[in-house]
Formats: C-alpha cells, structure tokens, sequence
C-alpha cells in the first residue's frame, strides 16, 4: 500500500473531497493539518511551492491538490500509484 500524505485544514472542502476520494479506494493517510500546526503550512509550501491545501504526496511523488488527484482518477491512473 502506498504512503499518502495529505496537508489539510478542517474547513476545506476539496481537502473533504480529496479525502472522500481516497476513502472510496480503501486508502488511508497521513494528514497534517496546517492550521493546528501551523509551523507545517511552511513545510508545506517548501515541499511543494504552493500555498493553497490540500497538497497531497503518494510515496514521493507530489501530485498536487484535489484537481490533479481527480484528474488522475479520471483517467485511470490514480490506482496504480496506490
């Protein structure tokens, strides 16, 4: 099983979506929350150059936020990362 890590705040709902998404795939994750540690929204940013959650790894490969985890489902290529 892959290692999935998720930035997040609680409020977000593509961080919901996101989460929804790989809930439905059996997946489960890491999650950091940038605002109840909000020294990790700078780790964030470092890691992947974008301020705007959710910011989402599997492994080591950054795929980004909830559009380019969507768009990776659409075209069938989200299950062979996972």
């Amino acid at each position: 099983m892959a290692k999935i890590q998720i930035y997040t705040t609680q409020w977000c709902p593509y961080c919901r979506m996101a989460k929804s998404l790989l809930q439905e795939k059996g997946q489960s994750w890491e999650e950091v929350d940038v605002e109840a540690e909000p020294e990790r929204r700078a780790e964030m940013v470092e890691r992947s150059r974008r301020t705007s959650v959710p910011q989402i790894w599997i492994d080591d490969r950054h795929i980004g936020g909830y559009d380019e985890l969507a768009a990776l489902e659409r075209a069938g290529e989200l299950d062979t990362l996972l």
